[in-house]
């Protein structure tokens, strides 16, 4: 029925009802005198776009989700404009600092300030407000009580920055026999190195080697090699160019050792010509130069991993003599428990003895026929048989190619040797071709081994190929080996043993 109290015919007809006015309520439970669900969905929808009130019942509301920006955020006008006048995007900001202590972990702290617009959202009010992520950066191994104020960025960008680079060789050992402190600035805290000595009789090319072996190539002028070398005049007056201990570290962590000649005449010279003063338990100058050379000999076979003798000839027994001599007064490896009253390592095998390479150095082309090698092998194992010096097993010239066809049962008796021939520039191969034809003079001469640049790079890949044994009973670093190295200097110096030797000497 209308307002005006006549019914419209087709308005309501069975299973209709009619339309409820404002105030009025319905006699009996809700949807009584419908006839199906959706028409019940229908009537609730009609009364609550009239404002009326909500029919008893249960009714689920869901809550609804707000996907604009807050009022604040909106009202901004936009900051970043390019100058062609299209938006750019705004980068992330990114603060750094260290998590504080007192803080609940995985909590943000908020740094943005709270904005001023009217109309806070719903998010707002529950304390949380959409803002851009803070990434913080927690300075790990500064210790439990660091915080933002006592962190120094650099000191992490210093353990990424590369070691330096030596241009040159510094003094481990001066000239007085006195242990120096430069090398120590060039260490660094890490276990994966590599300590390479050399010793040898004077001007069989020390220096040489190892500047190639480290920094240096053959094409470079010899003057800037890292290992000073002899200079024409020290040759022709007879001199030695190194005094004392050497020290030169590659970007590779290999420490290379040069020492001065063993058994120099020129020192001896030197000694005797300029009245040095000797020490007090010296008393002849040819004593106190070959005790020199033990000492360096003895120490070097106690702080190396590998240690290269270097001929220039094949070969001096005297050279032999004195590396049994250098190895018999070697001091014994200390303990675990530092106990220096006990008996030598070698007793119970848990004595330290390095790597020893002979190095045939400006050798011959009959030199590299595979007879005379065979025959320089077995005689050095002999020379060597009685010796615990590691030397044999660990570097062959069979596997680097030089002597096609043969195998490695050709050398039954192979010893760590290598043969290097003379330098080119030094007079080796200049063979006279007087009367031979045009053509055959543009032909270099049969050398019988290949360059001398091929064979020093097959040298260094060997050498820093050997084993890296561990030195003590404990793993050392860079720097602790300098201070264990300092200690076996010392303890060379102040050795009963080689005072002993020395008495007996005179």
């Amino acid at each position: 029925m209308s307002e005006s109290g006549h019914s419209q015919p087709g308005m309501y007809g069975p299973g209709r009802r009619r339309r409820r006015r404002r105030g009025e309520r319905d006699i009996g439970p809700p949807g009584q005198n419908l006839s199906g669900p959706s028409r019940d969905r229908e009537y609730q929808q009609r009364e609550r776009r009239d404002g009326s009130e909500d029919p008893p019942g249960p009714l689920i509301q869901k809550t609804p989700i707000i996907l604009a920006k807050p009022p604040g955020d909106r009202a901004k006008p936009p900051q970043n404009t390019s100058t062609t006048g299209a938006p750019v995007l705004e980068k992330p900001i990114m603060l750094m600092k260290a998590r504080d202590e007192g803080g609940k972990p995985g909590t943000p702290q908020e740094t943005a300030p709270q904005p001023s617009g009217p109309g806070p959202s719903k998010m707002e009010k529950e304390g949380q407000r959409p803002t851009q992520p803070v990434y913080q950066i927690q300075y790990r191994g500064m210790g439990p009580s660091a915080s933002s104020s006592a962190v120094d960025p650099m000191v992490g960008q210093a353990k990424l920055l590369p070691p330096e680079k030596m241009k040159h060789s510094i003094k481990l050992v001066d000239d007085q026999m006195n242990w120096c402190d430069s090398a120590m600035e060039y260490l660094r805290d890490q276990t994966d190195m590599l300590v390479v000595g050399v010793i040898g009789l004077q001007g069989s090319g020390k220096s040489t080697i190892m500047s190639l072996l480290s920094a240096n190539t053959p094409e470079e002028d010899q003057r800037s090699y890292v290992f000073r070398a002899q200079s024409q005049e020290i040759k022709e007056r007879g001199g030695n160019q190194s005094t004392g201990i050497d020290f030169f570290i590659t970007q590779e962590r290999v420490i290379f050792l040069d020492t001065q000649p063993m058994l120099s005449p020129s020192i001896l010279d030197h000694l005797i010509n300029n009245d040095r003063k000797l020490p007090p338990e010296y008393n002849l100058p040819h004593t106190y130069v070959e005790m020199q050379s033990l000492q360096i000999a003895a120490f070097l076979f106690t702080v190396c991993h590998v240690v290269i003798v270097v001929q220039d000839w094949f070969t001096d027994l005297n050279l032999y003599r004195f590396l049994q001599s250098a190895e018999m007064l070697k001091p014994s490896t200390p303990s675990a428990s530092h106990d220096s009253s006990g008996s030598s390592g070698s007793d119970d095998g848990t004595e330290y003895y390095p790597h020893i390479v002979f190095l045939q150095n400006k050798a011959r082309r009959e030199d590299f026929c595979p007879r005379n090698l065979k025959n320089m092998h077995m005689v050095v194992d002999k020379l060597m048989a009685h010796s615990h010096l590691k030397y044999k097993g660990t570097l062959s010239m069979l596997d680097c190619n030089i002597f096609p066809g043969l195998g490695h049962d050709f050398l039954t008796t192979e010893v760590n040797m290598f043969l290097l021939p003379m330098q080119e520039g030094d007079g080796e191969d200049h063979l006279t071709k007087a009367g031979t034809y045009p053509l055959f003079s543009l032909l270099p001469g049969y050398r019988g081994h290949p360059t001398y640049s091929y064979m020093v790079s097959k040298l260094r890949s060997q050498i820093l190929a050997m084993p890296r044994s561990q030195l003590s009973h404990t793993i050392l670093t860079e720097k602790n080996w300098f201070h264990y190295a300092a200690r076996i200097w010392d303890g060379v110096k102040k050795s009963s043993a080689l005072s002993e030797y020395s008495r007996l000497l005179c």
